[in-house]
């Protein structure tokens, strides 16, 4: 193991710890309280007129000041942050010594004394035992603050962003604003599943490794089992799963987990995601747009405390009703083009390019409404809306509209310009749905990744029977962006996979290079 400088003084100061006799990574820690809860307890004496009472206290050593006979330090734990107010004839000199030579910012410590006030007015432990707990051998970034204005400022040495996702365990160790990012998504996820809990859904699970693909357009990565001889696929979707389990007699069913799909990465998109999605019996897609309605605007409120939130300068209202509005009349209104009166592939490309819009050679006619029109729709869509009626062709799931066979009952929903997803009418015909499947496979070379395989256990198991029903999907982690005003998905991942460090992020991956300068 290499070392640079400062890590071979600290492996000195760590091996100095071992021949005094003191173990510098102990099997057994004593701890009484959490930080928190010290400050609370010592809170409670003063009210009540008593003593500071004793306390054993454990965390990360934040700061270090030695003033001759006495030294103050700051420790930190997952709840909070106080001061150890050492002593030299509380501690012995012998343990003074040792913590001003042997002990480092970055270090985990215990400490044990009474609570106290110094006479500036700040909560401490009067320390009387000081252990180490972990003997830190890499210096952790240094973060600087000041103020400005009247408000505290930080200033980080850890600037360089390639390293802070190499190194994500560093950077949630020097940045507590980061570390505040993962309680909202954790109470964010407690939020969904307690709202799906209280409305009579069943929580489940699906395989991840799988046969056949399939539920997106997406795609999927491949792995070989070596035992069954064949090919896997990691899901790109739960859908077909869990609409089986609707067939098998649950009325209410969702998952939350893990999907991937084999894709670009850009500030909205990361081939690892946690997706949510449920299917509901009897529903079709105008029940789904209640629901989720009340779903986002409620977990809003328990997670931020309320249900209008503040994302990259903009005030979003989550509560229902969000407005509802068609795909074809909210293209009309942002492009100026009207896509019913071309009906064609070819005459929608070329009235698109005359507007200056993209579009992809061979491209299918759904394929270039929804890449090309509503792709410059979404960037206007800030406050909640849901886009409703979907082009046939790119939807071989859901059922088509009364009286127009092109178009489905499907919608997705946007806010702040972020697609956040996506819902159906179920189709539960499985001779139509066997004749989708044929369609996409005539509409879409094999390697084109709109294209939906055949799936005929799927197939069979609708032939028993599949109630009517509305399903579907949301990307938990551009909700835990809205939630946490962070402009990139990037920060919503405690851990991201990054290319090799022989292969430097920018210049393997130019996208990449541009996903995590926005990330910052």
């Amino acid at each position: 193991m290499e070392l640079a400088e400062l890590e071979r003084q600290r492996v000195e100061k760590l091996e100095r710890l071992r021949a005094g006799g003191i173990t510098p990574y102990p099997r057994r820690v004593k701890r009484t309280h959490t930080i928190a809860q010290a400050l609370a307890a010592l809170k409670a004496a003063e009210e009540s007129g008593a003593q500071g009472p004793q306390v054993a206290v454990t965390g990360r050593l934040r700061s270090m000041r030695v003033m001759g006979k006495i030294a103050f330090a700051h420790i930190e734990d997952g709840s909070g942050a106080i001061q150890l107010f050492l002593r030299i004839q509380n501690v012995g000199q012998e343990t003074y010594e040792m913590f001003k030579r042997d002990f480092d910012l970055g270090d985990f410590v215990g400490a044990e004394g009474a609570l106290t006030r110094t006479r500036t007015g700040e909560s401490s432990v009067l320390v009387e035992r000081v252990d180490m707990l972990s003997k830190s051998v890499s210096p952790l970034p240094v973060i600087k603050e000041k103020e400005e204005d009247g408000e505290r400022v930080r200033y980080s040495a850890f600037s360089d962003i390639e390293e802070r996702y190499r190194q994500r365990y560093a950077d949630l160790a020097s940045n507590p604003e980061v570390r505040e990012i993962f309680r909202v998504r954790a109470r964010t996820l407690s939020a969904l599943r307690r709202f799906f809990d209280e409305h009579d859904f069943l929580q489940v699970e699906t395989p991840i490794l799988q046969p056949i693909y399939g539920g997106a357009a997406a795609r999927p990565f491949v792995t070989y089992h070596q035992q069954l001889h064949q090919d896997l696929y990691l899901r790109i979707s739960f859908e077909l799963y869990l609409k089986r389990l609707l067939v098998g007699m649950y009325d209410r069913v969702y998952e939350i987990g893990r999907d991937f799909r084999n894709e670009g990465i850009s500030p909205k998109h990361n081939p690892e995601f946690t997706q949510l999605e449920f299917y509901a019996a009897y529903w079709d897609y105008g029940d789904v747009m209640t629901f989720c309605e009340q779903m986002v605007a409620t977990v809003a409120k328990e997670v931020t405390g309320s249900p209008v939130v503040h994302y990259q300068g903009h005030e979003i209202d989550l509560r229902p009703p969000w407005r509802r509005v068609t795909l074809r009349d909210i293209s009309l209104e942002v492009t100026g083009i009207d896509y019913f009166q071309y009906p064609t592939a070819e005459a929608l490309a070329a009235a698109m390019q005359a507007q200056g819009l993209p579009t992809k050679p061979g491209a299918t006619w759904g394929y270039l409404i929804d890449k090309g029109l509503l792709g410059a729709v979404e960037p206007t869509l800030t406050q909640p809306t849901f886009v409703m009626d979907y082009p046939r062709d790119i939807s071989p799931l859901a059922k088509t509209k009364p009286n127009d066979p092109t178009h489905v009952e499907r919608f997705e929903f946007f806010i702040a310009g972020l697609e956040m997803g996506n819902a159906f009418t179920e189709l539960n015909d499985p001779f139509d749905q066997e004749q989708r499947f044929l369609e996409m496979g005539r509409l879409y070379a094999p390697d084109n990744e709109e294209a939906h395989p055949m799936d005929d256990d799927y197939l069979r198991a609708m032939k028993y029977g599949m109630p009517p029903n509305g399903g579907f999907g949301m990307g938990v982690d551009r909700l835990v962006m809205l939630l946490t005003d962070q402009s990139t998905i990037a920060r919503s991942f405690s851990f991201l996979n990054c290319v090799q460090k022989s292969e430097p992020i920018f210049s393997h991956a130019p996208i990449y290079t541009l996903f995590l300068w926005v990330a910052y």
